[in-house]
């Protein structure tokens, strides 16, 4: 009877077990099917290596300015469904495909989609990195969504998160409302503000003794200025001006910057979405505003920088018209600003197919 008692306590946990895992590998199926995992390597020829020419005590000097060819490596996955409007132009996923759609709040179907993606450029010689992960839900009358952005070459990134009720007026535009949570770097903050005279210059060179530099004055005019390792790198009040000194707020700026907390703001979010399509016209676009920001209490807040509100938005368009089964137009895009930043993609023009 003991035996039989604890094996009927013991049979509903493994059957419950059993019951959990097959529903979690259930779930766990239906969440990345149809999701695609991509790497890719691609590359090219960059600008063309250029001739400098100089002269030095009568003497031609000829130099060649080369620039590495361009390449980039990415990584991702995505589960994403394609609008009607979207046609699959590769076979494959290269890393290189621009699909604005990917920034609306609503996707084409309602659940669960996501994107993880980054990728490592050159471009002209310079190098960054891109990021762009987000995970998103759409429901009858809600929507959420968690996104991370980073933009090497824009220089912009955030962290963004929003809870938002949907409201449907007709079947193609909706409106929705709701919060939105930011975590950023304190964008405005401008360490070299306090070194400003009152008079609007910058007094540089007591800055450049604070970090460690050091001016020895030789007497008959010599000067020599040292780095913090003790190394001379200049002789003249030029060269200190402007070539060290320049130098010297760059990596000020970097250091304070990088010591600075990251700033969480809470903001008010409202937005549209609307979709119409048929083979032969088709518009996408939506919006997003956050006019409404709760100030934080630390100086680093977006606030004290701005005087106080501000105006945060998002938007994106994609429109396509057949005017003939020969002739087409198209424009898409998409525009930020976040901060006082600006970055914008578009892309318009006229197909003409000759039959």
């Amino acid at each position: 009877m003991k035996k039989l008692l604890i094996l009927l306590l013991v049979l509903p946990f493994l059957g419950f077990s059993q019951e959990s895992e097959s529903k979690f590998k259930k779930e766990l199926k239906k969440t990345f099917k149809f999701s695609t995992i991509f790497a890719a390597v691609n590359g090219g020829t960059s600008l063309a290596d250029k001739n400098q020419f100089s002269v030095n005590t009568g003497a031609l000097i000829q130099d060649v300015i080369e620039t590495p060819f361009d390449y980039s490596l990415s990584l991702g996955i995505r589960k994403i469904a394609r609008f009607q409007y979207e046609n699959r132009a590769n076979v494959f996923y290269n890393g290189t495909e621009e699909s604005y759609s990917d920034n609306a709040t609503l996707g084409k179907i309602k659940g669960f989609e996501f994107l993880f993606e980054a990728d490592y450029r050159r471009i002209q010689g310079e190098t960054y990195l891109d990021q762009h992960h987000f995970l998103r839900y759409v429901a009858d009358d809600w929507v959420a969504k968690v996104e991370y952005l980073v933009g090497g070459f824009i220089d912009i990134e955030y962290f963004q998160a929003s809870q938002r009720y949907k409201h449907n007026i007709t079947k193609e535009f909706s409106i929705n409302v709701g919060v939105a949570q930011r975590l950023s770097k304190p964008y405005g903050y401008d360490p070299l503000q306090e070194w400003m005279l009152s008079n609007g210059n910058l007094h540089y060179t007591w800055l450049a003794l604070e970090e460690g530099y050091n001016v020895n004055f030789n007497g008959g005019g010599d000067i020599e200025y040292l780095n913090p390792q003790g190394a001379v790198v200049a002789t003249s009040t030029e060269v200190w001006e402007e070539v060290i000194i320049p130098q010297v707020l760059v990596n000020y700026v970097e250091k304070k910057e990088n010591e600075a907390p990251l700033r969480l703001e809470y903001s008010a979010i409202f937005g549209f979405d609307y979709y119409k399509y048929n083979k032969n016209f088709w518009l996408h676009a939506w919006g997003n505003v956050m006019p409404i920001h709760i100030k934080g209490g630390d100086e680093y807040s977006f606030h004290n920088y701005n005087g106080g509100q501000w105006t945060d938005y998002s938007g994106g368009l994609i429109f396509g018209y057949k005017l003939t089964k020969s002739l087409g137009l198209f424009t898409e895009g998409t525009y930020n600003k976040y901060w006082n930043r600006n970055w914008h993609n578009f892309s318009m023009g006229v197909n003409y197919i000759i039959f």
